[in-house]
């Protein structure tokens, strides 16, 4: 009796999993339900981050201590109890309502779906598809519209015919999944690069892309690890990465700190390991030495380049680089200036070219 008492408190405390991959029109999901993807590696549910006792709705990776969000749907809009219901619309709609069936965050696509159904894919991707069709036609998928994590397959950049823009945003603190101080995104799309921002203010920047890596940047090149990709056609405009031993959980981050860091986690570990940090180097950091100025790795100092001098001679005795250098005589093609050649520097900025 004692062992039967005990096992009903379990399971009315315990999340239950649905066992499946799917949600139809049909069924909702509760808060004590989840689905997981067919390769058991990815879970969609509602948690509570960190000392939180607020509810949100995201995908972890299953079966992993402590647990890794790597996406939040209501992240500006948490639920305050444990009765939030997730549902899917006859029409292909995704609707999360609170204990008041107050709908608190939903999907809001246009397109409409004759037989829908909500898959969790094994690459993490929650997507909205006609359960009557195959291949790779969703109405709506989890990938477009990205918390802090990269995971392999996302693509962080432009849809050009809808413009919408792919880009990553850092957690606010370990109990708020909303928006927090940093985005890492690709733009322009015309000449793109990779910049990190703190609100609107751009602090590194990284290309543009070369054919083989983002220019100025050696840890966004193949690697033992992952593989880098860059693609631009007429539809899309992103980057993205494919780890190569796909058996071990990789992913990039973007930190509350303002960090780009990719991580893995080994066979048999329960810890991260941080393998790149992007940001590390002190000349990544944008704009520091100013027009016509350059950074030398590894010091921490900024030198004009042939032919210019410090705007501001007495900001830079003071550390203070962002003035940039000016041209220490007027150009005059006729007194035979001409070009100078450099290498191993990082292009421009193609925002302002």
């Amino acid at each position: 009796l004692l062992f039967a008492l005990y096992f009903i408190s379990i399971s009315l405390i315990s999340p239950s999993s649905t066992a499946t991959n799917i949600l139809t029109p049909t069924h909702n999901l509760t808060d004590n339900q989840t689905l997981v993807s067919s390769n058991k590696r990815f879970e969609l549910g509602f948690f509570s981050p960190g000392n939180s006792s607020h509810r949100f709705l995201g995908i972890w990776y299953h079966n992993l201590l402590p647990l890794t969000v790597v996406w939040v749907a209501n992240k500006r809009h948490p639920i305050t109890n444990s009765f939030g219901q997730l549902t899917l619309t006859k029409n292909g709609g995704l609707v999360l309502y609170n204990q008041s069936t107050n709908i608190v965050w939903s999907t809001n696509q246009t397109v409409m779906v004759n037989s829908p159904i909500l898959e969790l894919l094994d690459s993490g991707n929650l997507v909205i598809r006609d359960e009557e069709t195959d291949g790779n036609d969703y109405a709506w998928e989890s990938f477009d519209y990205m918390s802090d994590t990269l995971l392999p397959g996302m693509k962080l950049g432009w849809k050009l015919k809808t413009g919408l823009n792919r880009f990553m945003t850092s957690w606010r603190s370990n109990e708020d999944p909303s928006d927090g101080e940093f985005t890492f995104s690709l733009d322009p799309p015309e000449s793109p690069q990779l910049v990190l921002r703190r609100g609107s203010v751009k602090q590194y920047r990284w290309g543009p892309w070369d054919g083989v890596r983002f220019s100025g940047s050696n840890e966004l090149k193949e690697n033992a690890v992952f593989k880098p990709m860059f693609n631009s056609n007429f539809d899309e405009v992103y980057y993205t990465f494919e780890a190569f031993n796909k058996s071990i959980l990789s992913r990039f981050v973007v930190t509350q700190l303002g960090q780009i860091q990719y991580l893995t986690l080994p066979d048999h570990s329960r810890e991260w390991v941080m393998m790149v940090t992007l940001n590390w180097d002190y000349c990544d950091r944008f704009g520091l030495c100013g027009d016509y100025g350059n950074c030398y790795a590894g010091g921490l100092n900024c030198r004009c380049l042939k032919g210019f001098a410090p705007k501001s001679p007495r900001d830079w005795g003071l550390v203070d680089f962002s003035g940039g250098c000016k041209r220490k005589h007027e150009l005059n093609c006729r007194n035979r200036d001409g070009f100078v050649k450099y290498t191993g520097l990082k292009l421009p900025d193609n925002s302002v070219v």
